[in-house]
């Protein structure tokens, strides 16, 4: 069995994010008649790590993508379609493209195969109206989930509001005036994460809609986008790594934490073990959505 191919650039810029894209050889676009949905975290009112319109906007633009984002299950700026597009268009992200707030007009069921925990997972209704998902992600750790990438962003950002409450409490409850009550292990909050990914890569395969994984590895803090009160950095950028494999793509990421010499690296690591951020590969792995073996291409 081949290797799953992740490209890779230290460069952090525009240009180097649309040559990384389209190192990946697939045109997302369908010619220009697909309707592409770039799945990004808007970030929470307060933080500051998000990926900014400068970076992203001529990107999002060649695509003539759409920004798509669900609410927050968490009391905050954003568990609202209203306030959600304020925070959006404070944070840059309607200078560029539209907003569409997928679950603002519901949310529907789709399948999860083979899962221990979920039945099923609850994503936006507005999923349905794309023909491509970039799957455009900011890695940095995560107080939750030990660290956030493209499993993540494909997992909880997918997810409706319910739908993040229902992964969240590991399938029992998916109310979010009640889930963040019930009592769960750890590692299966990460697994429940790793069974919506590949929930969601399984309803955009069996209605024939590509999607591309693309994880810019800038502003490494501890904690996530959606933390209103995120720290600085902890160590330095390390690039962009982009593939067709999110399993593939997020383990990359992770090789380049530990196998980095930065001294805040460390903080990372700690962040990520503290909260078994890491079990989510081989799960994905076992789930079937990607593989762990990958060749790294430098750009």
């Amino acid at each position: 069995m081949s290797k799953s191919k992740v490209y890779y650039t230290k460069e952090i810029t525009p240009e180097s994010l649309q040559k990384i894209y389209e190192a990946l050889g697939v045109d997302i676009t369908g010619g220009g008649r697909n309707k592409v949905g770039v799945k990004v975290s808007t970030g929470e009112d307060g933080a500051k790590g998000y990926l900014k319109a400068d970076l992203i906007g001529p990107f999002v633009k060649s695509l003539n993508g759409t920004i798509i984002e669900c609410n927050t299950a968490y009391p905050g700026a954003r568990n609202t379609a209203a306030d959600h597009i304020e925070v959006a268009k404070k944070h840059g992200f309607t200078s560029f493209a539209d907003v569409d707030i997928m679950d603002a007009d519901g949310e529907f069921k789709i399948p999860v195969n083979h899962g221990q925990h979920l039945e099923y997972d609850l994503v936006g209704d507005h999923l349905k109206n794309y023909d491509a998902i970039v799957n455009l992600a900011h890695g940095k750790g995560h107080a939750m989930g030990g660290f956030g990438a493209n499993l993540k962003n494909q997992s909880i950002g997918i997810a409706s509001r319910n739908g993040k409450a229902y992964i969240h409490s590991c399938g029992k409850d998916s109310n979010p005036d009640t889930a963040w009550g019930v009592k769960y292990e750890q590692v299966d909050f990460i697994r429940s994460m790793a069974e919506a990914a590949t929930a969601v890569a399984d309803y955009l395969r069996s209605e024939g809609k590509p999607i591309v994984y693309i994880t810019v590895m800038n502003n490494l803090s501890l904690d996530c986008d959606c933390d209103a009160h995120q720290g600085d950095p902890v160590m330095a950028d390390l690039g962009i790594v982009a593939s067709l494999d999110p399993v593939a793509n997020d383990q990359a990421f992770i090789d380049m934490i530990w196998d980095s010499r930065d001294p805040g690296a460390k903080e990372l690591q700690e962040r990520i073990d503290s909260r078994e951020g890491r079990e989510i590969l081989p799960y994905a792995e076992s789930l079937g959505l990607g593989s762990r073996d990958y060749e790294l291409i430098e750009l």
